[in-house]
């Protein structure tokens, strides 16, 4: 089963493409607009009932710039955060939208990116991080993004 990742933060996309080269750091895991909103890569996982392996969303959250660079020289440590971030990812399967949910950033080192949690709240997406998805939902998340 794939995760689905996104590869740039949400808000990446509302700089015009000719300023994007003076107004933005992006690297595989980071994203620095304007030296003033901040943004890591990480793995929000929900967990697949009765079987092996949680399913993987690959989603940015937003984060202070004290925890951002805190993080930047913590990467492979487990021993920083958690720190709170919005959830910086639109993740277009769930009808309601997943812009600006508060997280939790879980820092695990071993090159691993941070696992994301997001408050439970009654927002779709919270409940099935928290409760779970069934095999079917899963592949129906999969065959919304990839057909």
């Amino acid at each position: 089963m794939p995760d689905i990742g996104h590869d740039k933060p949400y808000y990446w996309f509302t700089v015009p493409l000719k300023e994007r080269l003076t107004r933005t750091e992006l690297t595989e895991d980071t994203c620095i607009i304007d030296n003033e909103d901040y943004f890591i890569r990480g793995v929000l996982n929900i967990p697949i009932l009765e079987y092996d392996r949680d399913f993987g969303f690959g989603v940015w959250v937003s984060q202070k710039k004290e925890n951002f660079y805190t993080y930047l020289e913590n990467f492979n440590s487990n021993q920083v955060g958690p720190y709170f971030g919005w959830l910086s990812t639109e993740i277009p399967y769930y009808s309601e939208s997943t812009l600006s949910l508060k997280t939790m950033a879980h820092f695990i080192g071993n090159n691993d990116r941070p696992k994301i949690k997001v408050d439970l709240i009654d927002h779709p997406l919270a409940i099935d991080q928290h409760e779970g998805i069934s095999l079917a939902k899963a592949w129906e998340i999969v065959h919304f993004f990839y057909g």
